[in-house]
This record gives structure tokens, sequence and C-alpha cells, in this order.
């Protein structure tokens, strides 16, 4: 039987997808809620994320999942729609900025194979919550392949992620998500080498990758 406890694999070295977009939307009305449920990093918004974490809300809508946000009491930023709502299979809600902390994991908790075990999670990661009552409910072929998807779009803004792992295996004594239901075989498949590949813009398809650019003698007034 899956134990979510051990859901957790590191990135490959090789294989990461080139920069593409992801059908996100913000979620109405959620800007107003930013200040009273996210913090400044204590890291680098883009250098330090080290971690995605993968959560399943206990509920079955995605109004239940943002009223915690509401409340000022959890945030995540990416909320996974469930398959009774319409948004599933269409998109999925923005809910924190990715530049901020979403509050998603206890500052104490930690995992030996996630940052060297180092705690204080939210500000070294990016959340996406999954609506799902995790009580018998599978989760949607769609909810699993977009949730991946996302993880794929974070693997190729973020050059020092490293390791998904889920809310249990950060938290085992108290929280169980995503759940046993949630296919994490096949996440983790659709996450390393999907059936296809992202589409990529046309404007940015001959263009010279930063690596690849000649050497320029330019000085400029502006280094920071």
């Amino acid at each position: 039987m899956p134990d979510p406890k051990t859901y957790l694999f590191d990135l490959p070295a090789a294989g990461r997808p080139a920069p593409f977009a992801i059908p996100e939307v913000l979620y109405p009305g959620v800007q107003d809620y930013w200040a009273g449920s996210t913090s400044l990093r204590r890291f680098d918004p883009i250098l330090g994320i080290e971690a995605v974490v993968i959560h399943a809300t206990a509920g079955g809508s995605s109004a239940g999942a943002m009223s915690v946000m509401q409340a000022g009491t959890a945030s995540f930023h990416w909320l996974v729609p469930d398959e009774n709502e319409s948004q599933h299979g269409n998109i999925v809600w923005a809910c924190a900025p990715e530049s901020r902390a979403a509050w998603h994991v206890g500052n104490d908790k930690s995992h030996p194979r996630v940052n060297g075990g180092a705690k204080r999670v939210n500000h070294w990661s990016l959340g996406i919550e999954v609506v799902n009552s995790q009580v018998a409910a599978p989760f949607s072929s769609w909810q699993v392949e977009v949730t991946a998807r996302i993880v794929r779009y974070c693997w190729a803004k973020y050059p020092n992620l490293k390791t998904i792992v889920s809310h249990a295996a950060l938290d085992p004594a108290r929280r169980p998500d995503p759940g046993m239901s949630f296919d994490w075989n096949r996440f983790r498949q659709l996450v390393i080498s999907p059936p296809g590949t992202e589409s990529v813009s046309s404007m940015i398809g001959g263009v010279t990758p930063m690596g690849k650019l000649a050497p320029t003698d330019v000085r400029t007034c502006c280094t920071g």
C-alpha cells in the first residue's frame, strides 16, 4: 500500500525543460489577502528555491481551500481544482506570489533528504495544493498531470530546485497529504519524462542560449 510519508524524489541533473507557461489564473480577489497570509522570503526568491511540496486540501472545493488564505492561517502558490469544479481540466488557480513565502509547512518541520534537513521550509520552497477530500476520493488524471506540469514549470524556472516532496514526508506525525490515492509513481514519471514536450513560443525558438553567447567587452555603469 502506498505510503505518502515516503513520497519524495530528486530531480535528475539532466533533463531540465525549456521555459513554458502553465494555465494559471489569479484566484479572484486573492491579492487583497497576500499581506496577511504570506511573508518575505529569507532567501533569494529565484536562486533560493530548493523544493516543491505537494499537498491535498482534505476538502472538496477550491473555495474551501481559499478560505484559509482569507483567514490568514495558511497559503500556497497554486491550487488545482477538483473534477466537480468548472475550472477542472482548464486552469489552475495562482494564489500566493511565487516571490513570497507561502505558509504551507510548519516552520519546525524538515526532512533529512530535503535541503540538508533545513527547517523553515516555506522560505525555500513552493507549495501546490490539490483539491481532494483524501477520504476514498480518487484524484483525476488531469489533477495529477497538471500538478506535474506545474513542477516542470518550476524546474525550468528555478536553477537550484532539487527535490519534490509530499507534505506527509515533511510532517509525518500530523499530515497525510497528498494521501494514498495520489498516484505518486505516475506523477514522478510525468515530471521526469513526460509523454510529450511543452510548447515553446516560436518567438524564442531561434534565440541563442545564454551559455552559447559570444563574450563581450562592453563596459556598463550598472553592475549591482
